[in-house]
């Protein structure tokens, strides 16, 4: 059980310092991509320590489990993790405990899952009522655009089997040709990356735990990172000036560069894209992309340590 109690203690450190160190950096906005996979890393660790946490205190609570679990395990390996023969009642309540927690971590995502595919589901009908399609259209017909008659000018991507980009008259009236074509090219970045399971994990998490900051952070940057990426992503095929004369465009008429207003989401972007950082050298990109992913080893070494000493011995 000692092997477990490290695991949770190193999952709560992760869980609470993480943010903090990763909100000191400037980096992640100068390379989004990166910094939502090492967001992903350590929320992987996180998670990894809670349920090998859970897998380890089943094993001390009940010979059932640990049998399962050391079934194809030498003795001096189950002898290394000191597991006391007539289990244990505190490992019994932190096992049910994580399983609980690892359940409604389940629940949440299909909530999340369910409750986006309802909304899907009537934006794609409210879609079809205000663009019917003619008769002689085919109504299976998967077209990847979709005009819709609105003086707003608005631009969105509604994700599902038949991906498709909408766009407004308004849009198409305010928007020169290639502002337009740099607005396609960042709704089909999101479209590409998957972006929008990024976002539904996210919210699950921090739906279910509100508590825990390393999920309340995450979700945070997930929707902000998200779109700095596929600002990216359309900037290098149009410039960064014509994405961000795209965005001003689209939202000048929404209030979101006033004073008074609360939403810096938008204008920080296109702050962003206006005046530039250089980005990391790639031999750093590289250092940081292997140090992420060597996080969610840890809780597996902290885990297996014992066992491999044991094996080596």
């Amino acid at each position: 059980m000692v092997i477990a109690i490290t695991l949770l203690v190193l999952g709560g450190l992760t869980a609470a310092t993480a943010p903090r160190v990763l909100a000191r950096g400037s980096w992640p906005d100068r390379e989004p991509v990166l910094a939502l996979w090492v967001w992903q890393c350590v929320v992987a660790a996180v998670l990894l320590c809670c349920v090998l946490a859970m897998a380890l205190s089943g094993a001390a609570a009940w010979q059932g489990v640990r049998g399962q679990l050391f079934a194809p395990a030498p003795s001096q390996v189950v002898d290394a993790y000191a597991l006391h023969p007539d289990g244990e009642t505190w490992a019994a309540a932190v096992a049910l405990l994580l399983a609980c927690g690892g359940l409604w971590t389940g629940v949440m995502l299909t909530r999340e899952v369910r409750a986006a595919r309802a909304e899907r589901r009537a934006r794609h009908a409210e879609l079809l009522a205000r663009a019917p399609r003619l008769p002689w259209e085919a109504a299976d017909a998967g077209d990847r655009l979709v005009v819709l008659e609105d003086d707003r000018p608005d631009a969105w991507f509604l994700s599902g089997p038949r991906a498709r980009l909408v766009i407004t008259t308004g849009a198409l009236s305010r928007l020169s040709r290639r502002q337009l074509d740099a607005v396609l090219a960042h709704e089909q970045g999101h479209i590409r990356a998957r972006h929008h399971w990024l976002v539904h994990c996210s919210g699950a998490l921090a739906s279910g735990f509100p508590r825990v900051p390393v999920f309340s952070a995450f979700r945070h940057q997930v929707h902000r990172l998200v779109e700095l990426a596929a600002d990216d992503v359309a900037s290098r095929r149009f410039g960064r000036m014509t994405i961000a004369l795209a965005l001003v465009g689209l939202n000048e008429g929404r209030g979101v560069f006033g004073r008074e207003s609360h939403s810096g989401h938008v204008p920080y972007r296109v702050h962003r894209l206006l005046r530039p950082r250089e980005r990391l050298t790639a031999g750093r990109r590289l250092r940081l992309t292997a140090a992420a992913t060597l996080v969610p080893a840890v809780p597996l070494l902290v885990t297996f340590a014992p066992g491999l000493h044991a094996l080596g011995g």
